[in-house]
């Protein structure tokens, strides 16, 4: 059973249908969606206990997959916390109503989705046993670490630290968000650009997530492709790619005042660590490289 929204849903309810797994996907609104992509749709709210408990017993499912958000809305980075509020309420309590419906009816696995950019900002590339920023990145950081430790502590319980998310459906497909800002030159470099972003296909995401539901042992993994991102080159890269003009350049504190914490993701993300989940998932991502991938997409 997945309870999947955002970018991941399509492609992840896509596989699983193909690798022969049935799957019932819950939904509050795209019944139609689930139903065209193969899963037996269930409709349900994540933030009413009783509907997600009667949508679960109602599948009886081996594995829970978490992949609730809520992003609808257009990002703006001066109000990024706000932006966050539903996903981070979701993190915390859709993901308690899930874990309790899934222990209720005995599922093996309870998986979540968590993010790779969330580790502290300390010198060294980030495996999944270094700490998160958690408090330190606000409500968050603080939702991410509640997220974790609830799935962590149900049977089976597995996070999956995505990286970016890029490709169809996503704010970094020809007519994502994030492309549109780059074309119209309102992502500039911050500062030498020195932040080494985690990027992930969705597709390669997705495929990270039939693994682990496969074959993964319990415990967190890091979903990112081969080659961390310098905000220096992945921006100019897009721009490139798309038609855009070069990116502007601004000091760091300007991009502290326009945009607060999301400023420090451009000059101080350090490089996450794929190994353990190609090493234990037995995963390669089909997009070994942003570099690559954003070609595929975008070029």
């Amino acid at each position: 059973m997945a309870g999947a929204s955002g970018a991941i849903g399509r492609p992840l309810l896509r596989q699983l249908v193909a690798a022969g797994h049935e799957v019932v996907g819950m939904t509050r609104s795209k019944a139609d969606v689930v139903r065209e992509l193969g899963a037996e749709p269930v409709t349900a709210d994540a933030g009413d206990a009783d509907a997600v408990r009667a949508a679960v017993e109602h599948a009886r499912p081996d594995v829970v997959v978490n992949e609730l958000t809520d992003l609808s809305r257009r990002l703006n980075p001066r109000k990024y916390e706000e932006w966050l509020t539903g996903t981070n309420r979701l993190r915390r309590e859709g993901t308690q109503k899930l874990a309790e419906a899934a222990v209720a009816v005995g599922a093996s696995k309870l998986i979540s989705q968590s993010v790779a950019f969330a580790y502290s900002f300390d010198p060294g590339t980030k495996t999944e046993e270094d700490p998160l920023m958690g408090a330190e990145a606000g409500e968050m950081g603080r939702a991410i670490e509640e997220l974790e430790r609830i799935t962590l502590a149900a049977p089976g319980g597995i996070v999956l630290r995505y990286g970016f998310f890029y490709g169809p459906g996503t704010s970094y497909c020809r007519d994502g968000q994030q492309v549109e800002m780059i074309r119209r030159r309102r992502v500039p470099i911050v500062g030498g650009g020195n932040g080494l972003f985690p990027f992930i296909h969705v597709e390669d995401a997705a495929a990270a997530t039939v693994a682990a539901i496969e074959r993964g042992a319990p415990g967190v993994y890091n979903i990112v492709d081969d080659e961390p991102a310098a905000e220096r080159e992945w921006v100019p890269h897009v721009a490139e790619l798309t038609g855009a003009r070069k990116p502007r350049r601004i000091p760091g504190f300007v991009a502290r005042i326009a945009a607060g914490r999301m400023a420090a993701l451009a000059t101080r993300l350090g490089p996450v660590s794929n190994e353990k989940a190609k090493r234990e998932l037995g995963w390669q991502p089909r997009y070994p490289s942003w570099r690559e991938g954003f070609q595929a997409e975008l070029g």
